[in-house]
């Protein structure tokens, strides 16, 4: 079995309103993609660094309940993870606020025991991480999750990486571009929204953003393109359905789960793309980031 490791930050979520009340659970990019492969019954380690308090605890219990391995979490002493709360409107569109300045994950690669997660990570045959991981880590973090990029693609290993931007996260786009950039020479799957890389000032359509991420490295760019689908090796391929929105959030994470576990499994590009729409399709058709596992979805 290929075995999974991600890396990034899994936060505490609120998600509701004033009006309805506030719900508490959990979520994050990475986060969300992971616990999508590990429910289509894959080999799914998360790798991050929690607090020695309360919220921690739930977080790990929550997680491993459903079936990630936690062997690559850390524990910073002292700190809590980070926070967010999350609103929709009458079209599912999302509108986030965070504390996250001071959070656990942030200290991931700084630890003591943080070579045990660099050795545990290492193992991996597939390595997945985002631009959103590389925003919270230091520079010597960084440096340090991008030798073990190439350690495991040394040893035969794939990486992929996700070009999620989130401009609060960065002092300036310029310091984004970078690292990014420094992201995609070592990655194996590309998965850059078209959106982000606009808002970066880097392209404005998705054959641009496809052949600057295949010069830069990148072997299997997957431009994702929101409603209308994504482009992969050349072609543009639409969602097999149209679905009401309940709630956008999660989206990208679902396709990205989707899209990994089908060219794990010996898919094509093409075929892997639409199984990534499947999933992005149902998890919007519900509420919050990962929605609770239910019988219809296309696990």
């Amino acid at each position: 079995m290929t075995r999974i490791c991600l890396i990034g930050e899994g936060m505490v979520e609120l998600s509701g309103g004033p009006a309805r009340g506030w719900a508490v659970g959990h979520g994050g990019d990475t986060l969300n993609t992971g616990i999508h492969l590990a429910r289509m019954g894959h080999d799914v380690a998360y790798a991050t660094a929690l607090g020695d308090d309360a919220f921690s605890a739930g977080l790990r219990d929550s997680w491993a309940a459903e079936g990630l391995d936690l062997t690559p979490t850390l524990t910073a002493a002292g700190r809590m993870p980070g926070l967010y709360a999350i609103q929709t409107d009458d079209a599912g569109e999302r509108s986030f606020a965070y504390w996250r300045g001071e959070s656990a994950a942030r200290s991931m690669f700084d630890l003591p025991d943080s070579d045990r997660l660099i050795a545990q990570a290492g193992a991996a045959d597939l390595l997945v991480y985002s631009l959103i991981t590389l925003a919270i880590l230091s520079a010597e973090g960084r440096g340090r999750l991008f030798s073990l990029c190439d350690a495991v693609r040394a040893r035969g290993g794939r990486v992929a990486f996700d070009g999620n931007y989130r401009p609060r996260l960065w002092p300036d786009a310029a310091t984004a571009r970078a690292a990014r950039d420094a992201a995609i020479a070592r990655c194996d799957i590309g998965l850059p929204t078209l959106a982000d890389e606009v808002e970066m000032g880097e392209a404005d359509d998705a054959a641009a953003t496809a052949a600057r991420w295949s010069a830069l490295g990148c072997a299997e760019p997957v431009v994702k393109l929101g409603v209308e689908g994504c482009l992969v090796a050349g072609q543009t391929v639409p969602p097999p359905a149209r679905v009401t929105v309940v709630d956008s959030s999660g989206a990208g994470d679902a396709f990205n789960a989707g899209y990994l576990s089908a060219r794990i499994g010996g898919a094509v590009p093409v075929e892997a793309a639409l199984a990534g729409h499947r999933l992005a399709g149902w998890a919007i058709g519900h509420a919050g980031a990962i929605p609770a596992r239910k019988d219809d979805a296309p696990y």
